[in-house]
């Protein structure tokens, strides 16, 4: 591709222009803060930060207690401070900090909540979002119908859906058996979702999942998708804040080291990509780590009502401490704590780390691909 015709439209969510239709994906624990999210913003992308033991990671940056709202609200308001868009990853799976960070996300004026690991039914009800949009993650249509159904009953619907499909890192919405079925291939799931958004009033559908190249963004734009998403290219930027030794388990990860981990896996319940190097990995396989679970983010509540339930608290045999794992590789605690790396399933693709500013410059087509 060559002048004007590898330059990408731009991507038009709830009246906001967005120059350029990547969305940074939001990446927990503590990779995608407000350092990468600004430098996406303003290379015309959106800029997205995680919420994901936000509290944590705010608080020891800043050396003063944050709560979840606080956290949220912060991280957003430094985010869109440098200018164009910026907005919050919140997991449906983080129940006890979800309402919050809601909350505080909408009051620093986010441009955009995206919210998966579980289905976010009740999103618009938690409070008026006004400018706010409000998109979804889904991995198939019938979870996309499922969600416009009620959101239509709360006087709402979808300002954008993101599909990710199973080519993505971290928590995956598929079961391990269907993970590599040929009807759950990005492309293949893409028809049907596309559908469902027109029919529901016709808002922008974001792909997620396996995209890695100018190309590969082009090919899903030609089918008629609206904008892409992309984690593990964003995870290795110099603004990222994963820690050093995770940027360099990126680099040196082959092909055979991306695993989908489940027994042991997430104690959410859902498949986990992960680099099976991971230090956390290696001590859960081998029954090494003692139960712990002194963070808490993905408790549930216990038959009276309090936050207690998580299933690495009460043995590792099936679970890793995700909380702990994955502060650990974005250097919080890594002293005391082994870190979990995760990532898509193209990591072993990356061998060099670049600035954003680069590597929105190859995403384009404005640039050559550094490394591919």
């Amino acid at each position: 591709m060559s002048g004007n015709e590898s330059i990408l439209p731009e991507i038009v969510i709830k009246g906001k222009k967005i120059k350029v239709p990547v969305i940074q994906g939001g990446m927990g624990v503590g990779v995608s803060l407000y350092p990468l999210a600004s430098a996406v913003a303003k290379e015309g992308g959106l800029g997205i930060v995680s919420s994901a033991c936000l509290d944590r990671l705010v608080s020891k940056r800043t050396g003063k207690k944050y709560n979840s709202y606080e956290a949220a609200y912060e991280e957003v308001s430094r985010a869109k401070s440098a200018g164009g868009y910026a907005g919050i990853n919140i997991m449906g799976a983080l129940v006890r900090d979800y309402n919050d960070s809601v909350k505080g996300a909408l009051d620093a004026g986010a441009d955009a909540i995206i919210s998966g690991a579980g289905l976010p039914l009740n999103l618009p009800a938690i409070q008026p979002p006004k400018d706010t949009a409000l998109i979804p993650i889904v991995s198939s249509a019938r979870a996309l119908e499922l969600i416009c159904k009620k959101w239509e009953r709360l006087g709402y619907r979808p300002d954008a859906v993101v599909l990710e499909g199973p080519l993505a890192g971290g928590h995956l919405g598929f079961k391990m058996d269907q993970i590599d079925l040929e009807s759950n291939i990005l492309e293949n799931l893409f028809s049907p979702v596309k559908d469902m958004a027109i029919k529901y009033g016709d808002f922008p559908v974001i792909v997620a999942g396996g995209i890695y190249t100018h190309d590969d963004i082009l090919t899903f734009l030609k089918m008629g998708a609206d904008g892409v998403q992309m984690g593990t290219r964003f995870l290795a930027t110099e603004e990222s804040s994963a820690s050093d030794e995770y940027k360099q388990a990126v680099i040196s990860a082959k092909e055979e080291d991306i695993i989908v981990g489940h027994d042991p896996g997430s104690p959410c319940g859902l498949p986990f990509r992960v680099i099976k190097q991971s230090p956390m990995y290696v001590s859960a396989i081998k029954r090494l780590r003692q139960p712990k679970c002194d963070k808490g983010y993905v408790l549930l509540k216990d038959k009276e009502g309090k936050f207690t339930v998580c299933p690495a608290k009460e043995s590792n045999e099936h679970h890793f401490c995700i909380c702990n794992g994955l502060l650990s590789s974005a250097g919080y605690n890594r002293d005391k704590e082994e870190p979990l790396y995760t990532v898509g399933t193209n990591a072993a693709r990356v061998d060099t780390i670049l600035s954003v500013k680069t590597l929105m410059e190859e995403l384009t087509g404005k640039a050559p691909a550094a490394a591919l």
